[in-house]
């Protein structure tokens, strides 16, 4: 089999599946220059499918971001004698969009369970003044404390998450939180009184 060339170079069959091999053996040793090359081959095809699967093009298009990601990420699995690597980097994508659909799901659910509890809720415009005055006194805490809070309300970890990032004990994030949510409340209550 003889595949298109430039004018007056034949290329093979064998000669691409030459290339390949090379491709992943750069890819997988960390190669940039070779994610690149993959990128260029392949990102449309992944945005497609995604597109298609989706429905939504920025949706594909942080997909597409997510699938390279993992893959670079994750090249130290692929293996040359299980796959070619579009089909492993196909397989990937495939997940992402799973991930995708599962995330949609999860929101939906989410928001029927709230429907469900308060169906006819109103909720209240946030307070300006209280985003800013909390902001203020999280800066105000003591170092430890202030890293442990940020983690848990900016970043929504749990206690067991915000002690493993920290090399913290478990009982010292609870106290970091206890402590400062009880300062965060009697300077909103003050507030409130006052106004």
């Amino acid at each position: 089999m003889t595949i298109a060339a430039a004018p007056g170079r034949r290329v093979t069959k064998e000669h691409v599946v030459d290339e390949d091999t090379e491709l992943a053996q750069r890819f997988v040793s960390g190669d940039e220059r070779a994610l690149k090359i993959l990128y260029d081959r392949w990102s449309r095809v992944v945005y497609t499918l995604a597109a298609r699967s989706l429905g939504d093009l920025a949706e594909a298009e942080d997909v597409t971001q997510r699938t390279f990601v993992s893959a670079w990420t994750s090249r130290g699995s692929y293996r040359p004698d299980g796959a070619p690597l579009g089909a492993w980097l196909i397989a990937i994508a495939r997940r992402r969009i799973a991930d995708a659909h599962e995330a949609r799901a999860r929101v939906a659910r989410i928001e029927q369970a709230m429907m469900a509890v308060a169906p006819n809720a109103v909720v209240d415009a946030p307070d300006v003044s209280d985003a800013i005055m909390v902001a203020d006194e999280i800066a105000h805490l003591e170092p430890d404390a202030r890293a442990v809070v940020t983690l848990a309300f900016y970043e929504d970890l749990t206690h067991g998450q915000i002690a493993e990032r920290l090399h913290m004990p478990l009982g010292t994030v609870k106290s970091h939180i206890r402590r400062s949510l009880s300062r965060l409340r009697t300077r909103l209550e003050a507030t409130h009184v006052a106004s």
